[in-house]
This record gives structure tokens, C-alpha cells and sequence, in this order.
């Protein structure tokens, strides 16, 4: 088990830095590749006339060769927002708050205890106000390591349950899988940008060129660089795929390790399963979450299947798997802190009962 997991750490700081190294270069690729086309507007007649598109291609070369000190200098800008201000971007797009010890005391512990145990640092603690049953992990070093896990979460699981996923999500901060996950999310996001501002110039450019029949060649121009920026955005998104799916089945079993309650890590699953969706969350925090049903892009599963993660863990600690017969804790000791406590969403279900 170490023995894999130090593999898994090695391979994790490895793909980082790799990924880290090739996108600038995809960049320097795109700003190429948009220069080539839009050059290709001016020396079109050229082109034609030498039969060959040679011009817009030195045009391309001389444009990378006179601006790649601002285009790196770009990148490194994007590079230095992402690394001081990425806690706060997850956090943006996963509408979470923070939790402090006051507010959250039994949440707040159980995750402190967990870390003394491990003797690592503690990362912040924050809550998505939702129903859904979900879990995740951010950051990059032990200043910006953050667990977020949702409210329904902690009103359907029992005590030992949120253990189980706590200690699941500060495996994958052990394994570097967080910071693989932030490299490929945070700096794709760059690229993304690029292209929904060539598809918003596309736009503006429809309205104008009904007005004017001169702009047909600048609207075309701007839309091949769009599909140019999309399809490099599609490139970095593929990077995310150099992360295993293995890592999940390694975060449970360090989760088990941790607990040395693999019972409770199943039926935290089981109740997790089906109720992960959480609303209007971009598909990068999705990836990042314990569980995503839902296939990246449609088509790309970036989770092993629950029924297969609990079968595994069934079988490496010689566990049964748990029967649910119900759907919440058996009794108020079993539960996690008060249930009712900062949950709009069940406040506004009382209101509408007793309107009724």
C-alpha cells in the first residue's frame, strides 16, 4: 500500500509539472495558429498567386518571433493569479462559504482530529448550502488546501460517514491529486476564456455585417480563430484525462485506512450515490467531487462506478457490504450535529408547510 501510494504521489507531481510545462507552448501553438489565419485575409491574393500559403505562415513565424516574450509574459501573469487566488476561484464557482470552528464545531473537529492523526497541516473548511450529497477537495500547497463538502451531506450522513469521506478527500490532498486537478482546471480556464470572447466578437460581428457586406471576410476570419481557440481549449481539457480514475479507489482505501472503518465508508457511498448533482457547478467541480455521475462533455466518465468502488473495498478488508433498509442515521447519537442548523433550504420548506 505505501509503496503504491508514494508511486501515486510520484506520477501526480510528475503529470503537474509536466502540464505545466507544455501549456505555454500551447499557447505560443494558438497565438500561431490565429496569426496564420488572420494574415491570410491580407495575403490571399499572394497565397493564390504563389500558389502556396507560405506568406501567411512567415507572417505567423515573424509574429511569435517579435511578441512571445509578452505572450510567455501572459501566461506567467495567468500563472501567478491562479496560484494566489485559486481558493477563491473554486470557491467562486462552487458558491461555497467557509465554515469556522464556531459555526461548525463537530464538522470543524472531526476534520482536525483526522489531520493531527495524519500530522499534516488542516486546510479550510467550507459549505455548498444544497441538498445534494457531495464532496471535494482544492488547492495546491498546504497554505491553499481546502475541503468543501455540501449541506445535505452532513444532514443525511451519520457521524462515521463524514469521517469516511473527510478522510477520502484528505487522501486525495496526501496523493497530489488535488494539485494535478487544480492544474488542469484552474489553467484551462485561460484558453476557455479566449474562445467565449471569439465567440462573443462572432456575435457582435453578425449584427454588424447584416448592416454592411464588407464585413463577410472579417466574420469568417474571427470565426476560424474561434474554432482554432476551441479546439485548443478541447486539447487542454484532454490533459484532465492523464488523471487516472484509479485515484478515486486509492482516495477510499486511504479513507479506510485512515478510519479503519471501511463499513462506514460503503454506506457513505451508498448514500452519496444518485445524489450527487450539485446545481449550477461548472463540469470542473464536478470532476473534482467524490462522486460525478454525470460524464464529462457527455461522453467521458470521470468516476468509477459506486457499485464497483464498494465492491473493491468489500474485498480488500474482508467487509460485507451494508444493507441501507434506511435513509438516514438509526438514531440521534448516530447523527452529525444539528441537522436543521444554517439550511435555508429546509427553513424555506417549513415556511411553504405552513402556508399550507
Amino acid at each position: 500500500m505505501a509503496a503504491g501510494l508514494q508511486t501515486s504521489i510520484w506520477n501526480n507531481n510528475v503529470r503537474s509539472i509536466v502540464l505545466l510545462g507544455i501549456y505555454p507552448f500551447i499557447i505560443m501553438g494558438l497565438v500561431w495558429a490565429c496569426a496564420a489565419v488572420s494574415s491570410g485575409a491580407h495575403y490571399g491574393a499572394a497565397a493564390n498567386f504563389y500558389g502556396t500559403a507560405n506568406p501567411a505562415i512567415a507572417y505567423a513565424n515573424n509574429f511569435i518571433f517579435m511578441y512571445w516574450p509578452a505572450i510567455l509574459g501572459v501566461v506567467a501573469v495567468w500563472f501567478v493569479i491562479a496560484y494566489f487566488w485559486n481558493t477563491s476561484m473554486i470557491r467562486a464557482l462552487s458558491h461555497a462559504h467557509p465554515a469556522t470552528r464556531k459555526e461548525e464545531p463537530e464538522l470543524y473537529n472531526l476534520l482536525e482530529n483526522l489531520c493531527i492523526a495524519q500530522g499534516m497541516s488542516m486546510p479550510a473548511l467550507n459549505i455548498i448550502e444544497t441538498h445534494a450529497r457531495n464532496a471535494f477537495a482544492s488547492g495546491i500547497n498546504d497554505k491553499t488546501y481546502s475541503v468543501t463538502v455540501t449541506r445535505g451531506l452532513l444532514n443525511s450522513l451519520s457521524k462515521d460517514e463524514v469521517e469516511g469521506v473527510l478522510a477520502h478527500e484528505l487522501t486525495h490532498i496526501i496523493n497530489r491529486d488535488v494539485r494535478l486537478l487544480m492544474v488542469t482546471v484552474i489553467f484551462t480556464g485561460m484558453v476557455g476564456f479566449a474562445a467565449q470572447m471569439a465567440w462573443s466578437g462572432i456575435r457582435n460581428s453578425f449584427r454588424f455585417s447584416r448592416r454592411s457586406r464588407n464585413q463577410g471576410g472579417a466574420v469568417l476570419v474571427l470565426f476560424t480563430i474561434a474554432a482554432i481557440l476551441w479546439i485548443g481549449y478541447m486539447a487542454t481539457l484532454f490533459m484532465r484525462f492523464a488523471i487516472s480514475r484509479r485515484r478515486e479507489f486509492m482516495a477510499d482505501a486511504g479513507a479506510v485506512q485512515m478510519t479503519k472503518n471501511p463499513d462506514a465508508m460503503m454506506r457513505a457511498l451508498m448514500r452519496i450515490s444518485g445524489r450527487d448533482n450539485i446545481p449550477q457547478t461548472p463540469a470542473d467541480i464536478d470532476m473534482m467531487c467524490i462522486e460525478n455521475a454525470q460524464p464529462f462533455l457527455g461522453l467521458f466518465a470521470t468516476h468509477p462506478p459506486i457499485g464497483s468502488r464498494i465492491k473493491v473495498l468489500s474485498e480488500m478488508t474482508g467487509t460485507p457490504v451494508p444493507a441501507l433498509p434506511h435513509a438516514g442515521p438509526t438514531t440521534p447519537e448516530q447523527s452529525f450535529g444539528d441537522r436543521t442548523r444554517r439550511n435555508p433550504w429546509l427553513s424555506a420548506q417549513r415556511k411553504n408547510s405552513r402556508a399550507i
